[in-house]
């Protein structure tokens, strides 16, 4: 019984790191353009922490707060909207078909901006404007590394 067990959850953690191919072109594109939405709206909450990382507007707990709430969110929607394997068709996206073939690797790299998320929320419920900008360094270090390995340029 135990046995049976343990071949079912490995059964059911294999299924959930495997993409299932996309069935047309039609479902490709529609695949692309939500998971580039997601990237757009992360894109617009690093976008002030990048500003306030630099100096250019005045460190902001509440935005950090707000927007590590949001990024942690989105990050969560990561691993279900590449869920589907567009590597079969000529759409237009910046993800690299390697995405499908290392998607253990790819989902760890999106629980990473999680965590990262989460530990920026937690620097601005500190008051600590030292560990802001190290917390800021965090989402952009997670984001870099999954650009660096899953992103065409």
């Amino acid at each position: 019984m135990k046995k049976m067990l343990v071949v079912s959850i490995a059964l059911l953690f294999s299924m959930a790191v495997n993409a299932a191919p996309a069935k047309s072109e039609k479902q490709a594109k529609q695949s692309v353009e939500l998971r580039q939405s997601i990237f757009k709206l992360v894109k617009s909450n690093v976008g002030v922490l990048g500003a306030m990382n630099k100096g250019r507007v005045p460190l902001n707990p509440e935005i950090l707060q707000k927007n590590g709430e949001r990024l942690e969110q989105l990050s969560l929607m990561i691993e279900d909207y590449f869920a589907t394997d567009t590597s079969g068709f000529d759409v237009d996206t910046g993800a690299l078909n390697k995405i499908w073939k290392e998607q253990a690797d790819f989902n760890s790299k999106a629980a990473d901006l999680t965590k990262a998320a989460v530990a920026l929320q937690a620097a601005a419920k500190s008051g600590d404007e030292g560990k802001y900008k190290s917390a800021i360094g965090g989402v952009f270090k997670t984001c870099k590394g999954c650009h660096d390995s899953y992103k065409a340029d």
